[in-house]
């Protein structure tokens, strides 16, 4: 037999939290005193606990409604069946945390690490002395992320069968590999957001926005998908032209298209591969494809690890979690392409050398960076004017008389050269 039982909680004070919380960190640190952070069954709703190490923390059953979690570490973390209404959760790590049954209606998780995080239906029960089992219940149902922001996180091989997520944003959030399995997602924001591989079989999807949304791989039988918003959406359905119905294979013709680079003209011709869908290539690294004509085309996901793109046209190109390390670039038209999350480490970036007195710029205005990593990378002179750099990883890049006008850094690991003049800077969104 299965009866519900109010639950007792201990209120604790501001003061009586960062005492619990510093012992945690001594604890983690190796040092002398240190005790592990037990908060199962308190309240401590509207506290600050954020830039915390709390990782592997007990807040089973926890109150945390509007308490500020933002930045902290929270891996392995339990929040089994924790009422995080509206709580602060931006930019924490809770890789692997435990959040089944918890409640996150409004919650903020903005460009919060979820990986692996169990985010399923829970129930917490005790056997009372008679071996019945007692539901132990807050004052809202379990398992609840209505309206929670989740704009650009991290939720790959998240566990998230059976959720609540009527009208959450999850715009740009990675949720490659995601049990989303029977979950509740109308009316859910769901614009930009990689979904390669996810479980959605059986999920309601009624009125979600998934424009430009990544569904490569993705499970979606019996999902219900009325009056979805799949504009622009990748699928495995061939995007553009097709490479396979070209009379000529495409492997010759980017084979001519090396031998007209090396042999400066002599032999081979260029290739348009304008609006081309190019995922079957799996590779075009170390390829010679400088001047290539590319707007529009579709790389996701490619390896082009060090490839020759001097001077190519790549507007508006489709470049998301493509591997671009060392890739040279320069004076290469990225303006409106698609680079989130794209490894652009040491990739050249600067400015290409037409003549003893012309110097052709790179051209990343209007880009979409999203998450890039710049790390290394080469990016004299680039004309990066409104583009949007959220989240992405600019650190050690060389900046220098690079047109960074309007482009959105919320978020972005920046260079100490960059830090230092933002101030000076007419950026839009800068943090």
């Amino acid at each position: 037999m299965t009866t519900t039982q109010r639950i007792s909680f201990t209120k604790l004070t501001q003061k009586q939290a960062a005492a619990a919380a510093a012992r945690h960190e001594m604890l983690y640190a190796g040092r002398m005193g240190g005790a592990r952070a037990v908060f199962a069954f308190c309240d401590l709703s509207g506290l600050d606990l954020s830039g915390r190490n709390l990782a592997d923390a007990d807040f089973t059953g926890a109150i945390l409604e509007e308490t500020n979690l933002a930045g902290a570490r929270l891996e392995t973390t339990s929040f089994f069946g924790a009422d995080l209404r509206r709580a602060n959760l931006a930019g924490a790590s809770l890789r692997r945390a435990d959040m089944r049954g918890a409640s996150l209606r409004g919650a903020n998780l903005i460009g919060a690490d979820l990986y692996e995080a169990d985010l399923r239906e829970g129930t917490i029960a005790e056997k009372d002395r008679f071996g019945d089992l007692r539901v132990l219940q807050h004052d809202v149902g379990p398992s609840e992320l209505p309206s929670a922001l989740l704009n650009s996180a991290n939720l790959e091989r998240a566990k998230m069968t059976g959720a609540m997520a009527v009208q959450a944003d999850f715009t740009d959030a990675i949720l490659k590999n995601c049990r989303l399995a029977r979950a509740n997602l109308r009316q859910a924001k769901l614009n930009g957001a990689n979904l390669e591989n996810a479980d959605l079989s059986g999920c309601n999807m009624t009125g979600a926005e998934l424009n430009g949304a990544i569904l490569i791989g993705a499970r979606m039988t019996r999902a219900i998908l009325d009056g979805a918003d799949l504009t622009n959406a990748l699928t495995d359905a061939p995007l553009g032209r097709d490479m396979n119905a070209m009379a000529t294979p495409i492997a010759d013709q980017l084979e001519s298209h090396s031998r007209w680079v090396d042999t400066d003209g002599r032999e081979g011709r260029p290739v348009d591969l304008t609006g081309m869908d190019l995922r079957g290539l799996k590779s075009l690294a170390h390829r010679a494809l400088t001047a290539i004509i590319a707007p529009g085309a579709t790389f996701y996901g490619l390896d082009m690890q060090g490839t020759l793109l001097q001077g190519s046209n790549l507007q508006g190109a489709d470049l998301r979690s493509a591997r671009l390390s060392g890739a040279d670039l320069r004076g290469a038209n990225l303006s409106g392409a698609k680079l989130n999350n794209a490894d652009l480490r040491d990739a050249k970036l600067g400015p290409l050398l037409i003549s003893d007195s012309r110097l052709l710029p790179a051209r990343l205005d209007g880009a979409q960076a999203r998450y890039a990593d710049f790390r290394g990378a080469d990016l004299r002179r680039a004309k990066l004017s409104e583009a949007d750099l959220a989240y992405a990883n600019l650190i050690d890049a060389d900046v220098r008389d690079t047109d960074l006008g309007s482009a959105v850094l919320s978020g972005a690991r920046l260079p100490a050269i960059l830090t230092e003049s933002l101030g000076a800077l007419p950026l839009a969104g800068a943090g």
